[in-house]
């Protein structure tokens, strides 16, 4: 067990994937545009109405009926996820360096289904990953459900921006139908979910509140990056959109995870005050490469940074203010849609 622990969103920091959303359009006749106009409800439901009880990224729950009515089983969503993950450059030389550097977790609002696939994949433990849990096998519509199930698809694509609708096909209609019961208490690990994870981690691993990195791109990562900042870890936006960046106190923007290497190299070593000197440091600096001697950034990790980029193009790693939110955000959303795709770099 080490002193620090680093923890991780998936979608975004690791993989480029949003698994859901691809599921969605996969598996369901216009359900590409269906996912999107539903999870443009939830950050609704959680930045402007604030709704009691309600964590950001259920847009999973409200999903699911319309993948009940595909007939999928948890073994549509295993095989779908194994075929498509899609990683991060270099994200698997982050976590490479990371086993013998830092306690490492992944704490997601996807499905278990693709974290475990994803867990594989990058040669994580499972146990060190949080996840939604979603079982759906065994879960049927009646027909006269399949029937309303349709209805409220079309309405809902007929009526992007009909919240009031949306309200009472939710909240109403659906949590009287008979499946409702098997799907009602589904937790989301999102938003304050997610940071309930982080309180568990602390927990189980004995570290000091202070001694976390989390770093997160979207509004499921408010929660964790402010609890970070609030007890002086590290909280980190990459390639993050508004959501993050309104709280997080680094912000990478990187098509590589090697950047994210070199800041989880000077933490693993030293305090914050460290990583924040550093980071000032790069920004002020001729000579890169004498700086990274200078910090002591493992050879392997420096080597795999000046491989990856040149003078004209190195990273942003800033210390966001408001000065220069602004320019941040726009390069930010501008690198997550060019390595995301703008469907996928576009959700909340």
């Amino acid at each position: 067990m080490f002193e620090k622990s680093f923890i991780t969103d998936c979608e975004g920091p690791l993989t480029l994937n949003d698994n859901a959303f691809e599921l969605a359009e996969h598996f369901i006749e216009d359900g590409g545009e269906l996912f999107k106009i539903l999870s443009l409800y939830d950050d609704y439901l959680v930045d402007i109405v604030k709704k009691e009880n309600y964590k950001a990224g259920n847009t999973l729950k409200l999903i699911l009926p319309f993948f009940i009515q595909e007939n999928l089983t948890n073994a549509d969503l295993v095989k779908f996820s194994k075929n498509n993950i899609c990683s991060v450059n270099d994200s698997k030389f982050l976590l490479t360096y990371l086993k013998n550097a830092m306690n490492i977790y992944i704490v997601s609002t996807s499905y278990g289904q693709y974290i475990e696939a994803v867990s594989n994949y990058m040669d994580v433990p499972f146990k060190n990953t949080f996840y939604t849990k979603v079982n759906l096998d065994n879960l049927t519509l009646t027909a006269k459900e399949n029937e309303k199930i349709t209805e409220f698809k079309d309405l809902i694509l007929k009526n992007p921006d009909d919240y009031e609708l949306f309200d009472d096909i939710f909240f109403n209609q659906i949590a009287e139908m008979g499946f409702y019961e098997n799907i009602k208490d589904i937790e989301v690990v999102g938003g304050e979910g997610k940071k309930l994870a982080i309180d568990d981690i602390i927990k189980c691993d004995g570290i000091n509140v202070n001694e976390m990195l989390y770093i997160g791109d979207s509004i499921t990562d408010v929660e964790p990056l402010e609890f970070a900042r609030k007890n002086n870890g590290i909280s980190i936006s990459f390639n993050g959109n508004e959501y993050p960046l309104k709280v997080a106190e680094i912000a990478i923007v990187s098509p590589s995870a090697c950047v994210t290497a070199v800041i989880a190299n000077i933490y693993a070593d030293n305090d914050k005050k460290k990583v924040l000197e550093f980071i000032n440091d790069y920004n002020n600096c001729d000579g890169l490469e004498i700086l990274f001697k200078d910090y002591n950034i493992d050879l392997e990790i420096a080597e795999k940074f000046f491989s990856t980029f040149n003078d004209d193009e190195f990273p942003l790693i800033e210390i966001v203010d408001e000065k220069n939110f602004d320019e941040i955000l726009k390069v930010s959303k501008e690198m997550r849609n060019n390595i995301r795709g703008q469907d996928i770099g576009g959700l909340g």
